[in-house]
């Protein structure tokens, strides 16, 4: 893989959870300006990764750094500008209108005494036009489909202006066209800003498709880490989730893509 600026530094972690260590010696960079999916079986340790990526879980041992600095010895607010996550799903009061939960987004930028600039209102136009919600602006959360709500919190992430986007499964439970939806979203905005991305995803086809690195885990060890290309093979999919399958390169509005096809578990 080509050398990158590390944005986010992990060595050696640790990870805890419910009194259970779900991950041991762990170590990843994350890159600027690079789109990285975390794929693997359930249990194996991707979301927890993510949340301490996202310094919502202390480590129990390694370092976790970002930009050279460490991350829990950061302020909040400092991290906050920084990196955002967006989870599975998050509990927005459903009274709350798209416009009031975007307003939140943008508090790592305001101090206690400071009050609601023009430049908030600027940024927060903006992402409600970049994920399709002007129209959405002043109806309640709970007006709002499954699609809509997902792009809701995808806007409520982006209007932290962060450098680095952490998503948790953002794809789960959406329909198809809402999962390309959001999916071209990320996209564009990482070839239009730079946007570094670290998701978390179990549809591998899309996996393939929107990122230039995998990050394969299983059994909270990271089994492969490399460019798409390089690292993801039928071999890989057998070692992760014990599935006979078959890789196909196709052509798709004139872009050249691989595509799983799973056949059959291994042993039956």
């Amino acid at each position: 893989m080509a050398e990158h600026e590390t944005l986010l530094l992990a060595e050696k972690l640790r990870l805890d959870y419910g009194g259970k260590v779900v991950a041991d010696g762990l170590n990843l960079a994350i890159h600027r300006a690079e789109i990285t999916a975390i794929i693997g079986p359930n249990g194996s340790g991707k979301s927890t990764l993510l949340k301490a990526l996202a310094r919502l879980l202390r480590p129990g041992a390694g370092s976790l750094k970002l930009q050279g600095k460490d991350l829990w010895a950061l302020p909040e607010k400092e991290v906050a500008q920084k990196i955002a996550f967006m989870p599975q799903s998050a509990s927005i009061p459903p009274d709350l209108t798209v416009a009031e939960v975007l307003r939140m987004g943008r508090l790592p930028y305001r101090s206690f005494w400071s009050s609601w600039q023009a430049g908030d209102d600027v940024i927060c136009q903006k992402m409600m036009e970049l994920t399709g919600l002007e129209a959405f602006a002043q109806r309640s959360m709970g007006e709002l489909s499954g699609g809509e709500r997902q792009r809701a919190r995808l806007a409520l992430a982006l209007v932290q202006e962060p450098q680095i986007l952490l998503l948790d499964e953002p794809t789960t439970y959406l329909d198809i066209c809402h999962q390309l939806e959001l999916m071209a979203i990320v996209t564009k905005l990482h070839e239009e800003t730079g946007l570094t991305v670290v998701m978390v995803l179990h549809d591998l086809n899309q996996a393939v498709r929107y990122s230039q690195r995998l990050v394969a885990m299983k059994e909270g060890r990271i089994l492969a880490d490399g460019e798409v290309d390089e690292v993801f093979s039928c071999e890989l999919v057998r070692q992760l989730y014990g599935v006979e399958n078959e890789i196909k390169t196709v052509e798709v509005q004139g872009e050249v893509q691989q595509v799983f096809f799973p056949s059959a578990v291994m042993g039956l």
